[in-house]
């Protein structure tokens, strides 16, 4: 207490305790006895006003002696652990200025029972829950799990508002929101007794890390109206408001590594349950046409999270980068779907060539054991078009065959050559001879226009580059382009192409790096700033389309943007 005049005028403030627990409640009293003007509360450092100010005026006479007490009470929630300084108030009484005094309170890391003494919140506390169900607490590496948040309400109380505090990270697993479209309360029971509940949230995990892994709680401010056990005048009920940070708790998954007993060579770290297929358009077709060949993986399990077998195949046949296509929905079972790679091949000479047998491992949680699952060889009948000298040489050599020797196989060389006199003709002077003098006089002209269709072919790089760049641009948007003026589909497109762009070029993952990375390899290739820069930003549209609208105007912007974003990187690369 500070100031005190002849009339014995206090102006204090109260705390509710000393010290407290991150997930308790602080109460702030400033107790005067007698009226006051121009109350100035601190600024309440380190803590967040959930109640406040509320007035409370008592006044009474006692043996012929006048009582009053007037208070400003506030409730507060730390918002940190530490030692924070609740600072002075002010007021005005009787044209003087009285001041409290400063107090200290220390919060520590949350308790398991808290003990403030403010009866809405021991109400709150035995009736509102937040909590998290695991759908498995010991998965394999890269086996989904589901994490489900619902709030558990007792019908003694109602909730009116809520919001996230703290959103967890998931670190060290991969992380899907399943959206929940509408917020809708059920019946159910938490520990044997009726309540309310409302999900909130809906996320699947896939662990990339084996051992323990820590799933962070999620947090909420939630605003709660507890009846007090008073009634008004009418004989209603009356309730109290109050605000609880209610948290689903940390939970531990111990996630078991994969088996190395067994495991295939060949394993890229597919998880789940599996189907696979080679596939061509066509086996028989023309030199210079073009098939494709199809890499499929469909099923259940972490479709987005291995990479798939690659083709072996002839040296003889031309095969461009496989485009790779997505189809994948996410759900509380996990993924499903399939994804493929599209390799297209143009056969250059006549002959038949063989696709040889591909093998996809994987490994089934279900079975606890690998699998391998092998394509069928394919084999290509070029009808049409050249013969390679290759060909020509197996050819002859798958057609070859015993020879057997019968005592006169040297018969067919003559012993007698019967040589007989030739007369004598002269080179020097003859007509040949004046032909083949004058043949470098006339391959002169022929010389001249050879050298200036060189130098056209070479004036036209430039513009042979551009062509190029501009094809494979077209090339690599052409999944993009299909989906224009629809957001979803148009941007995981326009993003899966510019990550398979920079995985054909720079022979890496790029969906493994983050743009910071990404920039940082550009600039390695040397390739200028302002490309990179436009190129990053696409990518980070990619990102910011999943929760923003975008106009069809936008879309078509960022296709042309990309179109000629990658057709420059092409250029410099």
């Amino acid at each position: 207490m500070m100031g005190q005049s002849s009339n014995d005028v206090t102006f204090e403030m109260k705390l509710s305790k000393p010290k407290l627990g991150l997930n308790e409640r602080l109460r702030v009293d400033f107790i005067m006895n007698r009226d006051g003007d121009n109350f100035n509360p601190p600024d309440f450092t380190g803590f967040k006003v959930i109640m406040g100010p509320s007035q409370s005026i008592s006044s009474s006479w006692i043996n012929g002696v006048r009582s009053y007490s007037k208070s400003y009470s506030y409730t507060l929630s730390p918002t940190a652990r530490g030692k924070f300084t609740i600072k002075q108030a002010s007021i005005v009484i009787g044209g003087e200025t009285y001041k409290s005094l400063a107090k200290e309170v220390e919060v520590t890391a949350a308790v398991d029972k808290p003990s403030d003494q403010m009866t809405a919140d021991d109400v709150a506390d035995e009736n509102l829950h937040l909590v998290a169900e695991v759908s498995k607490t010991n998965p394999y590496l890269n086996e989904a799990i589901t994490v489900i948040y619902k709030l558990y309400v007792s019908p003694n109380i109602s909730v009116s508002n809520y919001q996230p505090l703290d959103n967890p990270k998931y670190n060290d697993f991969w992380s899907q929101d399943i959206k929940v479209n509408a917020i809708s309360a059920q019946n159910g029971t938490y520990k044997g007794k009726p309540y309310r509940y409302v999900i909130l949230k809906r996320i699947v995990l896939y662990p990339q890390k084996s051992g323990k892994l820590d799933i962070e709680p999620l947090s909420l401010d939630v605003t709660v109206d507890v009846p007090t056990g008073r009634r008004d005048f009418f004989g209603q009920r009356m309730y109290a408001q109050t605000n609880k940070t209610v948290s689903a708790g940390s939970r531990t998954i111990n996630v078991k590594p994969l088996p190395l007993d067994n495991q295939p060579a060949d394993f890229n770290g597919a998880v789940g349950d599996f189907d696979f297929a080679v596939t061509t358009s066509k086996t028989s077709l023309n030199a210079s046409e073009s098939l494709q060949a199809t890499v499929e993986v469909s099923g259940k399990g972490n479709l987005k999270l291995f990479k798939l077998p690659e083709l072996e195949l002839p040296s003889a046949l031309e095969v461009y980068e496989p485009e790779f296509t997505e189809g994948v929905r996410t759900t509380l079972a996990g993924m499903q779907g399939k994804v493929s790679n599209q390799y297209t091949i143009v056969p250059s000479f006549r002959g038949k060539y063989p696709i040889a047998p591909v093998n996809f491992s994987y490994f089934n949680p279900s079975t606890g054991k690998y699998a391998t699952l092998t394509s069928d060889e394919i084999l290509i009948n070029v009808l049409e078009g050249p013969l390679s000298s290759s060909n020509n040489l197996t050819a002859s050599n798958s057609q070859k065959q015993s020879v057997i020797s019968t005592g006169n196989q040297f018969n067919f060389i003559k012993l007698n050559p019967n040589l007989t006199g030739k007369s004598t003709s002269y080179f020097l002077g003859s007509t040949t001879f004046y032909l083949w003098l004058l043949c470098p006089l006339l391959l002169i002209p022929l010389a001249i226009l050879f050298r200036k269709k060189r130098d056209a072919i070479a004036g036209d790089i430039v513009g042979n580059k551009v062509r190029k760049a501009n094809k494979l641009a077209r090339k690599y948007l052409s999944a993009a382009r299909k989906q224009l003026g629809i957001k979803e589909s148009f941007y995981v497109a326009l993003e899966r192409a510019l990550h398979n762009y920079l995985k054909a070029k720079l022979k890496i993952e790029t969906s493994e790096f983050s743009k910071d990375k990404i920039n940082e390899l550009l600039k390695e290739k040397q390739i200028d700033d302002t490309t990179v820069n436009n190129f990053i930003a696409l990518l980070k549209n990619c990102e910011a389309a999943r929760y923003s609208p975008f106009s069809d105007v936008q879309m078509q912007a960022d296709y042309d943007k990309a179109s000629e974003v990658i057709s420059l990187m092409d250029k410099q690369l």
